[in-house]
């Protein structure tokens, strides 16, 4: 298997302190306007999934539904995260470039 780029630049994300995880931490970060991009995982609850679908629409931050949960806390150094924002714009970009490249290779 190899090395997943998308978890690889949200560790660095998290270890710069780019990152707000947890479902009360991502939505804050996305209310007060510091989130560019919030990432779901695909095994999060239906309603999870459609409270940050319906805020970032509004909002109008980019949302992914990505990984599980215990690959997204693994990438930033905690146990099972359903829902992470990223609050640093390079970062976040580089996380939606890596996003994009893999949805067009598979």
């Amino acid at each position: 298997m190899k090395p997943d780029k998308v978890l690889s630049v949200l560790g660095i994300a998290a270890k710069a302190g780019g990152v707000a995880s947890g479902e009360f931490s991502a939505e804050r970060a996305v209310k007060k306007g510091d989130a560019y991009l919030v990432i779901v995982a695909e095994d999060a609850s239906d309603n999870t999934k459609k409270m940050f679908r319906n805020m970032t629409d509004f909002y109008k931050v980019p949302l992914y539904f990505y990984s599980d949960k215990e690959s997204l806390g693994y990438a930033i150094g905690r146990k099972f995260r359903a829902s992470l924002a990223v609050t640093n714009e390079g970062l976040a970009r580089s996380i939606e470039d890596k996003m994009k490249e893999m949805l067009t290779t598979e």
